[in-house]
């Protein structure tokens, strides 16, 4: 056992099917790692409570802000969140102890009869919860029926036609969410980044505990795997340069692979307009530890480009 003692680590979590797999796999991770028995104590959060879309909410912060106040409040020792769903601003008292290794970052189409993106018929209609998604789908000229949706990750593969009720022709979601629920058999075609680039942070999960708390630190730090966190540091930085929140239709997309001076950080970003007219992309490169001015260096880029005023409109 550690410093800690004998008595569990209380993790906070969203009581969601995929909040509770996330927040177990960490908790298992720790346990192995370390020794140390974790249990999961559910958090509702705002963005749980409400059936209203995320963007109505506000966006930022509404998967979030309660099981950080439980954390500050000592009710739990840590927490297990989506990195995308982080505001860009950190929260005084809190720190991020950990980032472990990422899923695949990457959309997923879940279709009827095994479709693709290219063999869905014009005017079929795609459910997504994200304004980047459909900005993007649009903007592939498809002539696809973008459509908001809520709900919980089997809520929205059952509205896929072929399931109950079954008013959708296909659906987007994370692949990471999906492979965490072992429901990759269901997805159709995981979308190449090329034709719609993830969101920052995508598929990688954020483990925090108080700032205080350097035991509780210490020993989450086992679990940080350094190449994801310069990739989600460089994509939330590019995101919170452009001051836009996690409901923006703001795509941006690190990799750290070995150049020939050692590791190079390889980031993409885009943001485009919510009907598809209109979108400004770019890329940077540079060493791992320089992630965060490389985030602020290519949204600088983009704001030249007239970034700012495509973030505007969506608001």
């Amino acid at each position: 056992m550690t410093a800690l003692g004998t008595a569990a680590l209380r993790l906070g979590t969203r009581a969601s099917a995929l909040a509770r797999t996330q927040s177990q796999a960490v908790a298992d991770a720790l346990t192995a790692a370390t020794g140390h028995p974790v249990e999961l104590v559910h958090i509702s959060t705002e963005g749980d409570r409400s059936a209203a879309a995320i963007a109505q909410l506000g966006g930022t912060g509404v998967f979030v802000t309660a099981i950080r106040q439980a954390l500050l409040d000592g009710r739990v020792d840590l927490a297990v969140h989506s990195a995308k769903d982080l505001p860009t601003r950190s929260e005084p008292g809190l720190a991020l102890a950990a980032v472990p290794p990422r899923e695949d970052p990457r959309d997923a189409l879940v279709a009827r009869d095994g479709l693709t993106l290219g063999e869905l018929p014009p005017g079929s209609t795609v459910g997504t919860g994200a304004p980047r998604r459909t900005a993007q789908l649009r903007a592939l000229g498809l002539g696809l029926e973008v459509v908001p949706i809520r709900g919980n990750v089997d809520t929205r593969l059952g509205r896929v036609r072929g399931g109950a009720p079954g008013d959708l022709d296909a659906v987007v979601l994370a692949r990471a969410g999906l492979s965490r629920l072992g429901l990759l058999d269901r997805v159709t075609e995981t979308l190449d980044p090329l034709q719609v680039l993830p969101a920052p942070a995508q598929g990688a999960l954020a483990v925090e505990c108080r700032e205080d708390d350097a035991v509780t630190r210490a020993v989450l730090a086992v679990l940080d795997d350094a190449a994801t966190r310069a990739c989600t540091v460089a994509e939330r930085t590019t995101l919170g340069a452009l001051e836009a929140g996690c409901s923006a239709p703001v795509a941006a997309y690190a990799e750290v692979a070995e150049g020939e001076d050692g590791p190079e950080l390889f980031l993409r970003a885009s943001v485009t307009a919510l009907d598809g007219s209109d979108s400004v992309r770019g890329s940077v490169t540079g060493p791992p530890a320089a992630a965060a001015d490389l985030g602020r260096a290519l949204a600088d880029d983009l704001l030249d480009r007239g970034a700012a005023a495509l973030v505007a409109a969506a608001r």
